[in-house]
């Protein structure tokens, strides 16, 4: 029978873990394995929820930021190294919906050398009492930015830099090809256009299936996320590095309105 994992990076966000733990422990289907990449936080600890087991595995964090692509990446080979077929990435925000760990298996099973994502709903605040995890297909309503393939469908993304490691997954073997998130960016910002890009150039596809669904806890945002003004100008100088051009244009054009950056030749720099 395949195997199929599911890892998630955290730092914080303990109640949204939490949460998620529990929406897995609801799924049609559950993973066979559960892991954890705790960022520099000694609070996040192994858990049993439901008799779904959640095993934690540790990154110390940077004098930049969070070491997000490091953390998936030892994320993915955590769940490599004990034996699994497929390897979803869950972002920890990321409640699973109830048919999300069983429609990524059947369409990884089914079409192992491609990357696949599922939409994602933005929830508005909770109520009191919490999300109601029994019956979040009620809240379904993907965000406009991605393709939504209804429940049953498949579609091809066609543009790299729709890919987001808000939920996707794939084979071993078509990660191994990738090559992983590059371990040079840290803190916010790049490394899912990045990933993207990579996959082109390994010729491995972009789909989305409706099937996974996840739904997106509220937290409070910044627009533009002025408190990634540094992470987003390094890591864009990066990519622009390694491709020739500069991702997040709608952030920095933001900034730019701001007086934050301004342009300097083909780049940006603090203002």
């Amino acid at each position: 029978m395949t195997r199929v994992g599911v890892v998630t990076i955290a730092h914080g966000r303990h109640d949204h873990l939490e949460a998620q733990h529990r929406s897995l422990a609801l799924g049609t289907r559950r993973p066979d394995r559960y892991t954890v990449v705790a960022m520099g936080d000694p609070g996040i600890e192994p858990a049993t929820v439901a008799g779904l087991e959640r095993s934690v595995t540790r990154i110390d964090t940077t004098a930049l930021g969070l070491p997000l692509a490091a953390a998936r990446n030892q994320g993915v080979a955590d769940l490599v190294e004990h034996g699994v077929d497929v390897v979803v990435l869950l972002d920890v925000d990321c409640l699973a919906g109830p048919g999300l760990v069983a429609g990524y298996a059947g369409v990884v099973a089914a079409h192992p050398d491609r990357l696949w994502s599922g939409p994602v709903t933005y929830l508005g605040p909770p109520p009191a009492t919490g999300y109601d995890l029994a019956a979040l297909d009620d809240l379904d309503a993907p965000h406009p930015a991605r393709p939504a393939p209804a429940a049953g469908e498949v579609a091809p993304a066609g543009d790299p830099d729709l890919f987001w490691s808000l939920s996707f997954a794939t084979t071993p073997a078509a990660w191994s090809a990738v090559g992983g998130f590059c371990e040079d960016y840290v803190g916010y910002g790049g490394e899912d256009t990045d990933l993207g890009r990579c996959a082109a150039a390994a010729g491995v596809e972009l789909w989305w299936v409706g099937a996974a669904r996840a739904y997106h806890q509220h937290h409070p945002v910044s627009s533009p996320p002025v408190e990634h003004l540094d992470a987003i100008l390094r890591n864009g100088r990066l990519f622009h590095a390694r491709w020739g051009r500069w991702p997040m244009g709608g952030w920095l054009t933001a900034f730019e309105e701001l007086g934050l950056v301004r342009r300097d030749g083909d780049g940006w720099v603090r203002a």
